[in-house]
């Protein structure tokens, strides 16, 4: 098994409204490099927050080697900056949780269906009234490993069950793989953390213009040109 694409969850941590407002821009920051590498971008499952935030966003990547490639965005990616709701001109500290999973076939995961369990909801996201009328959201619980996920941000039942299924077999893969751990979740428990801002991997400094990351020590400059989906040059450092 050898997977190409990624699916990739963004979480707000410290930081409320200046944090949901920060995982969009790391949302747009890897949809707009998977443009640039002639990759497609899909968006799974969403919980916005208000001032065009995301509490927690999922989305897949695919693509020649997008996941050997944006592997090592996991983690917990620290912001400083002024937000938009600051009156006094103080700079914030927040931070955000990246989780990068590879994505992997239900067919090659051989989920039984008699350990899901589906249930259906109204869907309280966007898409008018039709989503929030019927009940075209959708809930699987992994029976074995009590892994759940959910979609509601499609029209229709059944997409909404292809996107939760997306997600279920790739957590449960990285679930798999950590059993040196034994415990179930590990590795996406791991590259989650508690957001806190001690378990940072990169930080992204606006009154300096710089990026740092913790891991290799070096820095960039120019961070709207990498937020805007220029993150090559941080990318090919991870490069074999």
């Amino acid at each position: 098994m050898n997977p190409q694409n990624a699916i990739i969850e963004i979480r707000a941590g410290v930081g409320g409204d200046e944090a949901a407002l920060f995982a969009a821009d790391l949302y747009r920051m890897y949809t707009r490099f998977a443009e640039k590498q002639d990759w497609k971008s899909s968006l799974l499952s969403a919980n916005t927050s208000g001032l065009k935030g995301f509490k927690e966003i999922v989305f897949q990547i695919i693509g020649q080697d997008a996941y050997p490639k944006l592997k090592q965005e996991a983690g917990v990616h620290r912001v400083q900056r002024i937000p938009l709701t600051e009156k006094n001109g103080r700079i914030h500290t927040s931070t955000v949780s990246v989780a990068v999973l590879p994505q992997i076939e239900e067919k090659e995961m051989m989920i039984k269906p008699s350990d899901l369990k589906i249930d259906t909801f109204c869907s309280s996201g966007p898409g008018g009234q039709n989503v929030n009328r019927r009940s075209t959201a959708v809930r699987i619980t992994h029976i074995p490993t009590s892994i759940v996920v959910q979609s509601q941000d499609e029209r229709g039942q059944a997409s909404n069950k292809e996107n939760a299924m997306k997600i279920l077999c790739s957590r449960i893969y990285a679930a798999k793989i950590e059993q040196d751990q034994q415990k179930l979740g590990a590795e996406r428990r791991a590259q989650i953390g508690t957001a806190d801002r001690s378990e940072k991997i990169r930080t992204y400094n606006f009154p300096q213009d710089r990026i740092t990351d913790h891991r290799i020590k070096k820095d960039w400059h120019n961070i709207e040109d990498v937020l805007n989906g220029n993150l090559w040059p941080i990318i090919k450092k991870f490069q074999n």
